[in-house]
């Protein structure tokens, strides 16, 4: 791998992989890096509406795009960036290994990380009852009892696919209404009793020493606080992965995520966004729209390079 390149795209989900692909056709030199190959969309099971596919596995999805930024000339590494510093129009990436790369331009595509209940025990007993993939873990569940924190789209497709396994199904939510896709919630409910809501309670309590054993409500539920099962899925939203655009200065929005304009440009120059470290569509945060946002960063980071007489010293022309 060389050590300068025009891009340097950071993320390798939905939005990094398609930002990848517009880099390499505007023929810009580009690498990507990502610790967590696919993202979220990896281990998201299903999906059915990415269009140009009826039905496909997230894995393959992130599969196919990579084979395709790596088909057009993408440089892909396996590695986790612990630092970026921008030196004069040249940023200066340092990974996880040790290797050091600059770069004209930088695509931020870090996406988010779950969020978690911050409970007495929910870390020790993480992995012991605890979970936050329903798709990775749900299958452990069968014939068993099972909740799952929530009230938007992924809780209801969460308890869709749990419903193969699980005996018993309690959909845990602080609202007065489910927030999902209709044909999702449909699902749900072709699942009869199987599934039941709780709404306008939340989970208070984690029982259980080396296993998870109980959980305490805020709401009784037939009388009781406490609910027995053997699993607690945690499906309530994410948290951006900005740390790396905080050590930049770049600005964040009133809720933490990047702030950029529509071009996907960020308050530093030559510095972008794309994917669900940013919020431009709000709450909605799909493949799709990931994807529409790489696309835009690199569109953006094509513009700012071929505008520019110098950029990194060591190895830049603008391009042309």
């Amino acid at each position: 791998m060389k050590p300068a390149y025009n891009v340097i795209i950071i993320g390798t989900g939905a939005a990094g992989f398609s930002a990848g692909i517009y880099s390499r056709r505007y023929l810009l030199d580009t690498l990507i890096i990502g610790e967590e190959f696919g993202g979220q969309t990896s281990w998201g099971g299903v999906i059915e509406n990415y269009p140009g596919f009826k039905s496909i596995e997230g894995y393959e999805l992130m599969k196919r795009m990579r084979d395709q930024a790596e088909a057009l000339g993408a440089e892909i590494l396996e590695d986790r960036v612990i630092d970026i510093k921008k030196e004069g129009n040249c940023f200066k990436v340092l990974t996880k290994s040790q290797r050091e790369f600059l770069s004209d331009a930088i695509i931020l595509a870090t996406g988010s990380q779950r969020r978690r209940l911050n409970l007495p025990k929910e870390k020790e007993l993480t992995g012991k009852g605890i979970h936050y993939c329903v798709t990775c873990d749900a299958p452990l569940y069968r014939g068993k009892e099972i909740a799952i924190v929530g009230g938007g789209d992924a809780s209801v497709k969460g308890a869709v696919l749990a419903g193969q396994y699980a005996s018993k199904i309690y959909l845990i939510t602080r609202e007065k209404e489910i927030r999902a896709e209709p044909i999702n919630f449909q699902k749900m409910k072709e699942l009869g009793d199987k599934v039941e809501i709780l709404y306008q309670t939340e989970v208070k309590e984690l029982i259980g020493e080396d296993r998870l054993e109980k959980i305490v409500l805020t709401k009784p539920y037939k009388g009781k606080e406490e609910l027995e099962v053997s699993g607690l899925f945690i499906e309530i939203g994410s948290i951006p992965n900005t740390e790396l655009a905080k050590k930049l200065g770049a600005n964040l929005d009133d809720k933490g995520y990047l702030q950029t304009d529509n071009m996907m440009r960020t308050n530093i120059p030559g510095l972008f966004g794309a994917g669900d470290v940013v919020n431009i569509f709000g709450r909605f945060k799909q493949d799709i729209t990931a994807a529409a946002l790489g696309a835009v960063a690199s569109t953006s980071a094509y513009e700012y390079i071929k505008g520019k007489d110098k950029l990194c010293t060591l190895h830049a022309k603008a391009v042309t």
